[in-house]
């Protein structure tokens, strides 16, 4: 399936817990002012690609255990992603994603499209809400802002509640 990527990191350790392979995902409305990856902003910006290339790319490391989706921002592609995300998924990866959407407002947005509740349902770790530069700290881990939240997605899945993860 062609998705639109602004690129890739392999062996990231910065992008969510242990070595991980990243997909950065190109196109993002919530345009942040200080926004880390703002060449990842235009909608026809980065290159197409297809998930079955990036599936190869995230497993050629055997010692790559998790992938991250960033951005841009995910949930625009989220079909693709979720293509990709199950396939990791079979395969034991561990999968987190970012999001300038909090968890309610992608559920919400889930009742109307229906792959953005679906790639939430595989996720492990779900970063949400929108960097605010007024909120910027760098003592927070894998996030920008102390708005954003680490969430356990799964937990919050099944109990209906956000509940946050502590890593």
């Amino acid at each position: 399936m062609e998705i639109r990527i602004a690129g890739t990191v392999q062996d990231s350790i910065v992008d969510g817990p242990g070595l991980r392979y990243v997909v950065f995902t190109q196109g993002c409305p919530h345009r942040c002012e200080g926004c880390h990856n703002p060449e990842t902003h235009d909608f026809s910006g980065g290159k197409l690609t297809d998930t079955d290339r990036l599936y190869e790319e995230c497993t050629e490391n055997p010692l790559t255990k998790g992938v991250t989706f960033s951005g841009g921002e995910p949930f625009c592609q989220a079909e693709a992603l979720y293509e990709l995300g199950c396939r990791l998924k079979e395969r034991g990866y561990h999968l987190m994603s970012y999001s300038g959407w909090t968890f309610e407002e992608l559920q919400k947005k889930a009742e109307n499209e229906e792959y953005v509740g679906k790639l939430l349902s595989i996720l492990d770790i779900l970063v949400d809400g929108r960097f605010e530069l007024a909120n910027r700290s760098l003592m927070l881990t894998y996030r920008g802002s102390t708005n954003q939240r680490l969430i356990d997605v799964q937990k919050s899945l099944a109990e209906n509640r956000v509940t946050e993860v502590e890593i």
